[in-house]
């Protein structure tokens, strides 16, 4: 049961490292940190959790009491462009119509070539 105890550490240390946010990591990346408790398996886990991680960060908690946080995420998620379905119709009205615009452009340009070779005047473009 001992035995099992260093593992545990030496797995939890990992899993902390790998799934904790960049920001939450400290004084070495997360690479190094990975590095560290490989190489130096026992020390390097008792090092993350005493020195490497970040604990219980306040500005990471959104509540009532922290009102600021919680207004600059919905501020962000305003910004962020939702298209709407009519938005998105607008825009494949406005790509139908380029196309046709295209196509029209096209036989007419086909009529024009057409009329000069039936007609044998060499008109400038």
């Amino acid at each position: 049961m001992l035995a099992a105890l260093p593992l545990l550490l030496i797995v939890g240390a990992l899993v902390d490292i790998v799934t904790r946010p960049e920001g939450d990591v400290r004084h070495l990346p997360k690479a190094l940190w990975i590095m560290i408790v490989l190489f130096l398996p026992l020390i390097g886990s008792i090092v993350w959790f005493a020195a490497g991680r970040e604990y219980g960060r306040r500005d990471e908690q959104v509540g009532p009491r922290d009102q600021s946080r919680y207004h600059e995420d919905a501020a962000r998620t305003l910004d962020r462009r939702v298209r709407t379905t009519e938005q998105q119709l607008a825009d494949l009205d406005r790509e139908a119509e380029h196309y046709e615009r295209l196509a029209r452009l096209a036989k007419l340009e086909a009529e024009v070539e057409q009329r000069r070779a039936t007609t044998g005047d060499d008109i400038p473009a």
